[in-house]
């Protein structure tokens, strides 16, 4: 860990924080989701470095340790998608791998019941009230441990998001309370005002891509216990070969005890896919 170095970059106005470790050509970038930052790729940022690659993960804007844009409440992902770009540019790197998670997974949320943790965090304030009642660490190790689970988070008509958490739940064995400090300590910084707005309640804005494809080579790694796969018809979207409709060039690995967060529960295995997916694509 002591390996990997912090800097920022400026991209559109704003300096984006940008951790990275290995000096090779071949550049691998990583991108987090909720409630993560750059931290959650330090066992896969190390690993490919060994491997011989150059590993990049940043915090995205509004995220970390990067800067918050001066106006939270109209960003959208396509802001994400140009800051991406930007941060390539800036270090003038033409060419890279891709490793994300989270973000890129949106379902269609009206079959779902009007607890569900999204359209409860895409209401205006509401989430930032059950946020408000606790210290920020505690709402990160609620959420951690809430999407660790199988189950999709899903309050009753008399419940908040956060009331769903059993405090008497221990940490898994692989998230120690050191990694939670460090989450902790970036999401003091940046608060949860851009982390809302982006995914959460910017997720029906149209982007202006009418028919999204993904063409290179792609690997999906998959938690079979990742509560996104009980999200209505995405268990079958992704089983059937659905998918390929729109990645058409997909290999799908499944871990059978893997959460939604698979990288760090079981980063040997992950690394090892990542790995040999990318050393394919080098040849």
């Amino acid at each position: 860990m002591e390996k990997i170095q912090h800097s920022h970059v400026e991209v559109r106005g704003l300096k984006l924080h940008v951790a990275e470790i290995g000096s090779s050509s071949k550049v691998v970038l990583f991108l987090h989701g909720f409630p993560e930052i750059w931290y959650t790729w330090r066992h896969q940022m190390i690993a490919v470095a060994n491997a011989g690659y150059r590993a990049i993960a940043i915090d995205f804007r509004g995220y970390g340790l990067s800067d918050q844009p001066a106006q939270p409440e109209k960003a959208t992902l396509v802001d994400l998608l140009d800051d991406i770009v930007g941060v390539l540019d800036s270090l003038g790197i033409s060419k890279a791998f891709l490793v994300g998670k989270d973000f890129g997974a949106i379902p269609e949320y009206l079959l779902l019941p009007e607890g569900f943790y999204i359209t409860r965090w895409q209401e205006p304030g509401r989430a930032e009230a059950d946020f408000g009642h606790f210290e920020v660490k505690t709402v990160i190790r609620n959420i951690y441990m809430l999407f660790s689970r199988s189950e999709i988070p899903i309050a009753g008509p008399d419940q908040e998001i956060m009331d769903l958490f059993d405090p008497s739940t221990p940490l898994p064995p692989w998230f120690s309370d050191d990694d939670l400090a460090v989450y902790a300590s970036l999401y003091e910084k940046s608060g949860f005002c851009f982390p809302l707005q982006v995914p959460y309640r910017s997720v029906t804005v149209e982007s202006g891509i009418s028919d999204p494809k993904v063409t290179v080579p792609t690997l999906l790694i998959m938690g079979e216990k990742d509560y996104c796969l009980k999200f209505p018809g995405m268990e079958d979207f992704i089983r059937s070969g659905a998918v390929k409709h729109f990645v058409p060039d997909l290999d799908i690995i499944y871990l059978p005890e893997g959460s939604h967060f698979v990288q760090e529960q079981f980063p040997e295995k992950v690394n090892q896919f990542i790995i040999a997916f990318l050393d394919k694509q080098s040849i």
